[in-house]
């Protein structure tokens, strides 16, 4: 298992390396050169929602995004710490506006629609996006 961490200044610019990194990663992986596309969009989906999610939270800690090569399949974690609300109480930060709310569930809704493997999770010390993608293990050459 091979794994790549990526962390970068929540920044609008930085979202574009973070999708080339990510298809460079899943190319050597073994995903499907028809998906790759998918994943850069994914990729940058999730990565523009943590940094829109850092910025309006005001937090200066780096997003982070983890590739990850598993045997058969290839996995994307987009990480934040921006607190969401906690069951039956008030969350710890602004709560978000209308606005930003329709954009996150937007964003969630279009990376829902690249991804068939996807989980989201958060709480008060952040979110988490889990993206996975099947490999095809590399031909290996006949004797």
């Amino acid at each position: 298992m091979a794994t790549v961490e990526l962390r970068f200044s929540a920044l609008p610019e930085h979202v574009r390396t973070a999708r080339l990194v990510a298809a460079a990663v899943a190319r050597r992986a073994g995903v499907d050169e028809a998906v790759l596309d998918e994943v850069r969009l994914a990729v940058g989906e999730a990565c523009s929602r943590a940094v829109g999610l850092h910025q309006s939270s005001g937090i200066s800690a780096p997003v982070r995004v983890m590739l990850i090569e598993d045997e058969k399949q290839f996995s994307i974690e987009v990480g934040d710490e921006a607190p969401r609300a906690l069951p039956g109480g008030a969350s710890s930060g602004a709560a978000p506006g209308d606005a930003e709310a329709e954009e996150d569930e937007m964003g969630l809704a279009v990376i829902s629609g690249l991804v068939d493997d996807l989980e989201v999770s958060a709480g008060e010390n952040g979110g988490l996006i889990r993206m996975s993608w099947p490999t095809t293990p590399p031909a290996t050459l006949a004797s």
